[in-house]
Order: C-alpha cells, then structure tokens, then sequence
C-alpha cells in the first residue's frame, strides 16, 4: 500500500450503508478518490482517470467481494451485468475510445448491461487522432452505426472528473477491462462448471498477473506461460470451427468422420496444454514444479593450444599470501611441466575466462557479484580457506546465481550468499556437479537438480530457503552426504511426474542432519494416478528394484499388498508411524514411498506399452533404481514431520 494515502484506502475498502453492493463507494461524496492520468501535452483528448495502477488486493475484493462473488463460469457474464447496473452511471460521462488503429471521444448516452456495452455518440467538438487520415467524422459516424451506435466497455477510458460522480463508473470498466484482458479464457465457460469460478480460476491467475509484475516469475517461465496461452488459443480457434462445421452438417460421410477424429486430437492437444498452464497459475504447484530450461551458453571446450589456466581471485596478493598458494595449491609437488596462472579482482571475471579443465581458486575476501554464474565447461572452483572466510555474495535481481551444465564441475570451500534472486541458489542443468565443503545461505529455493543432471553434495550446510533445500527432478541422479539442510520451508523435495517421457530420480542420503524446516524434512509430489491404472497393483512385476536400508537389502515385494493399494490409489496421507526413533521412521518412511512409487510407475509403463500392441516390455527399463541408499539420516524438529506426500 505504498504511495497511497491511509484515509484513501480505508475509502477503497470500505462498505457502503447506502449500497451494499457498490464498490469502493465513491457515490455522493464529493472529490474523487482516483488520480488523473495526465495525457501527453501534444494530445487533443482530455484526462483520464487512473485505474491501471490498482494493487492486487483491490482487484481481489471486487471480483470476489462485489463481481463474481461464488458463480461459475457460465454465470460470469451475468454476474458482471449485474454488477454493473448496480454500480455504473448510465449516461452523462465521456469517454476515450481506443483501439488498435484511432482514438476518439464518445459520450455514453445509455449502457446496455447484459451486453456489456455502452451506447455511445460522438462527443462536440469532434475529437479523432488515427494512423491514417481516412477517419473523417462522417466516416467515424458510419462507422458507429454499423456497431448500432454498442462500444464494449473494455475499449472505453472514462474521462477524468473530480466530482467523484464517475469514479465507480471509471473502476467498474477498469474490472471488466482487466478481467477480459488478464483473467478469462475462451474455453473457460465449457470446463468444469461445478466449481466456484473465482477460487478455480480468478484467484490464481490474478495472483500470478502480479506476481509477474513484481519479478516473482522467473523470465523464462512468462515467456513459457504467453506461449502456452497463445497456442490453447490457436488450437481452441480450430477446434471450435471444427465442431461447427461437423454440427452444421447432416451427412455421415467418411470426410465427417475424419473431421471428428481430428477434432479430438485438437481436444486432446488443448488439454494438454491447458494443464500446463494450470500448473504456471497455481502459485504451490508453480513453486514445485518451476520449469524446465538451461543456459543458452555454450562450452569454450578446450584452448586452441591444449593449456589450462590457473585462475586466481584476490582483491590484493601480499607475499605471504602468494607464498602460501604456492606450497598448498599452484605447486603442491615438484612438478616438470610449468603452471600458466593468471590473476583476478573478481571471481565473476575468473570464470569467464575458463576454458575446459581450468581451475579458479579463491583466496579469503568478501567478493560482492551483480551478476551470473554460468559454469558450461568442466572446471573447478575452489577456495582458498575455510568457507566462512571466502564469502560471495550476489547482489541485484536476476533469475539464477548458479547455472551448472558442464559434464564435470566441483565447487568447495565457498560460502555463496543470495540476495533478491527469483530462482535458487544453484541449480545443475546438465552433467555433474559436485559440492563439497560449502555453505549456502538461501533466499528462494537451495539447490536445484533438474531432469538428466547429476549432483554430489558433500559436507555442505544450507539454509534459509523460502522454498526447498534441495529440488530433486525426475530423471535426476542426486547423492546427499553429510550435509546440514535446516532452517528453509521444506528440507528435501522429490519431484515425481509418473510420466513415460521421465525416468524416475536415482537418489542417495547418507548421514544427512535435516532439522528445523518449516515443513516437512522430505516431501515426495506426484501426481494423482487416474481410474484406468487403478489396478495396476493386482499383479506385481517379477523385475523390482531394490532398496538399500541402514545397510540391508530389502524386496519392494516384501511391502505388502496394503502398501501396494495405498500406492495404486494414490491417497493424500502419511504412513502410520512405527514405534521406532525419528531418525529410522524418517529412513524407512522415504524409501517405502519411494520404492512403492517406483513399482507403480514400472507397472503403469508396462501397462501403456501392453496397450500400444508391445507385449514384450523390457523389464530393464522398468527396473531403474529409484532410491539407492537411505542411511543414517536424522530428522529433527520439522515441522510437519519427517516425511510427507503432496498429490497435484
């Protein structure tokens, strides 16, 4: 609420005694509560009024509150007209009427409410400004009468006047405007109509309009979600034609029955996309599942002359310093061959320079980066000390820190600071990265291990993440050992999408301290498994993976058939707990999940290939290992516990 006067906002949301149904109240009081929006000085059309700037919370209460209150989608618009014959003065305010090719001023001389439109005549003086020369006033006349004289009120600006008498009029057309622009689909009315409207849909994609406006959203992740709504809309265009011109027709001609097959191929498309998009809206899910993206930058490879550089990063080098790097890391042993090294201020700069086999060592300092990390060749990077005495902090916005897609990486000895980030700490894209030694104070989520990636984490301690520690993709192979994970809202989360395009992650946790996170110290997201593999558990495969627990091997068989229900029907809910330690009822709750998860999957791929006429599933492929090893791990104080499940 920033820059807003209190008495003003107080105003905005406060009730009206004489209306219940008004919003934001503005009728009879005198002065108007919204600002002017100032037109350019070279403009022939007077002021505005101010509505494009209102907060989120603002919009939330009118759609909610006055708007769409608990309709469905197919009440939409005749809740909106009913809120506007509530709240909208029907004549009397002028207008600016934009479109893409002119603006012109209009006076609204009567609304019509279920329509959503405004019956509008030119205002006197005629006022026009257009791209080309063409729009004459009897042209923009002829024009109006073809539209029977009907605007929608989303291309209507309402012109300023302090009075206050039009300020509801000026905000009622802002929400319709901005609803019809940011918030409704074209295929929202024929979903699912059995639901509130504006907590299925209102309420998410309003939250993500602002959380984009803010920086919250990662850049690659909007792009991603315009170029998802840009294509459902594509497809839904061709599939609504398509179904009129098949409803249109009485024949029942093979050129008919081709059409309804492609019909439902788009059907399908469309919805598949459509759940994309609902996984971006959904502020939880889109925490969860992110995106999946990797650095357009391209590996140097090797030097043109076969060298590798020793890159070394100091603010100052005394003797004694330089003495010291000598003995323990630049010439540990006699060696023949010479050591090219070359020196840094920054460590920014020094891994820029790398080429394929370097080495950046980092000499204790404070070193403050307003910049990226784009590590895509295999290099190391290493400090010099102990990792609290080799500090680099990240400052200014910016999507990643971190970005891993080199085959081979490691990383010790540092402590990596994140400030104002949007995505985590590090994340490894491609290859393998290997941590070890370091100290990562978080600000969104730790460390992220995406689909393909390897990472081997190693005596390291992490914190503070408003998200996870660690993000575990599908397809992932992530080795935890002895690492400290405390202090972020979920300690470890382990993706699982159940789809035959993913293989399941390959995961170890070895001697890991988990404690402290607001949530849960391990959770597992999958998704719901649907009606047509609900019975996938009657027969279980005879190639099941194993899982190593506190050094035994056990069968995935030896789970049992309630176990094996439970995973089949994919009920939100944590397993009982054993009269056993937390430490061990942490190790064994993870692997039993897992493992159950993982027999699942095996048997829905065998399943969807029995069905596409292969009758001979490679067992092989089934029978990736999922968890490799729990051991040792202790879970204290979690806040929701150990280990939980989240279905989407």
């Amino acid at each position: 609420l920033a820059g807003l006067d209190i008495s003003n906002v107080k105003k905005l949301f406060q009730d009206d005694d004489d209306d219940s149904c008004s919003d934001y109240g503005s009728r009879g009081k005198s002065g108007s509560i919204l600002e002017r929006f100032v037109q350019d000085r070279n403009a022939l059309f007077p002021d505005t009024f101010q509505t494009n700037h209102l907060l989120f919370y603002e919009r939330f209460k009118a759609y909610q509150d006055y708007i769409l209150a608990d309709c469905k989608a197919s009440e939409v618009k005749e809740f909106t007209a009913e809120y506007l014959e509530k709240v909208l003065e029907p004549s009397g305010w002028q207008a600016i009427w934009r479109t893409n090719v002119f603006e012109v001023l209009v006076e609204a001389v009567d609304v019509e409410y279920s329509a959503l439109k405004a019956v509008v005549r030119l205002s006197e003086p005629f006022l026009c400004d257009a791209h080309v020369s063409t729009f004459t006033l009897e042209c923009m006349q002829e024009l109006l009468e073809l539209k029977k004289h009907q605007l929608p009120l989303q291309e209507l600006w309402v012109v300023f006047d302090d009075s206050g008498e039009f300020d509801q009029t000026a905000l009622a057309i802002e929400h319709v405007r901005f609803f019809y622009q940011h918030i409704w689909r074209s295929w929202d009315e024929e979903d699912e109509d059995d639901f509130d409207y504006f907590v299925r849909c209102v309420e998410p994609r309003l939250r993500l309009h602002y959380d984009i406006l803010e920086d919250r959203v990662p850049s690659g992740l909007v792009a991603d979600y315009h170029s998802l709504l840009s294509q459902c809309e594509a497809l839904y265009r061709k599939f609504t034609n398509l179904r009129n011109d098949i409803s249109s027709s009485d024949s029942d001609s093979e050129v008919e029955n081709v059409s309804m097959v492609e019909g439902v191929k788009l059907y399908d498309e469309m919805e598949h996309l459509k759940q994309k998009l609902k996984l971006i809206e959904n502020p939880l899910l889109r925490y969860v599942f992110g995106y999946q993206k990797h650095t357009g930058l391209q590996a140097k490879g090797s030097r043109p002359m076969g060298t590798k550089i020793t890159h070394v990063v100091s603010a100052t080098i005394m003797g004694s310093l330089l003495q010291s790097l000598i003995r323990d890391k630049l010439c540990p042993e006699p060696c023949d061959e010479e050591i090219e090294i070359q020196f840094h201020n920054d460590p920014l700069t020094a891994i820029n320079a790398c080429y394929e086999g370097d080495t950046v060592v980092v000499c204790p300092g404070h070193y403050v980066v307003d910049g990226m990390f784009c590590i895509a060749d295999s290099i190391e990077l290493e400090g010099y000390g102990l990792p609290d005495d080799i500090v680099i902090e990240k400052r200014g916005k910016g999507d990643n820190f971190v970005d891993c897609t080199g085959a081979n990486i490691r990383i010790s000895s540092l402590k990596l600071v994140q400030h104002d980030a949007v995505e985590g700490i590090l994340s490894v894209h491609h290859g393998k990265t290997t941590l070890e030694n370091c100290v990562l104070q978080c600000e969104t989520t730790g460390v992220t291990v995406r689909t393909s990636a390897e990472l081997s984490m190693k005596n390291c301690d992490l914190y503070g993440a408003k998200g996870a520690g660690v993000e575990i993709y599908p397809g992932s192979t992530c080795a935890l050992l002895g690492n400290g994970i405390h202090h972020c809202k979920e300690g470890i989360l382990i993706k699982d999408f159940l789809d035959e395009h993913y293989d399941i992650p390959r995961i170890t946790m070895v001697n890991n301290v988990i404690h402290n996170n607001e949530g849960y110290g391990v959770v597992l997201v999958k998704p719901t498994v649907f009606s047509d593999v609900k019975d996938i558990a009657a027969k279980i495969s005879e190639d099941i993976p194993t899982v190593q627990l506190n050094g035994e091997v056990d069968n995935v068989e030896d789970l049992g058939h309630e176990e094996l229900r439970e995973c089949a029907t994919a009920e939100l809910e944590l397993h009982e707990r054993a009269e056993i330690s937390e430490q061990t009822e942490g190790n064994y709750e993870i692997a039993n999940e897992l493992a159950a998860t993982s027999v699942k999957k095996s048997q829905m791929h065998k399943k969807r290939l029995s069905e596409l006429g292969i009758t001979e599933a490679d067992a092989n492929l089934m029978s990736q290992e999922m968890f490799v090893s729990i051991v040792g791990n202790q879970f204290k104080r979690n806040g929701k516990g150990s280990f939980g499940t989240f279905l989407y």
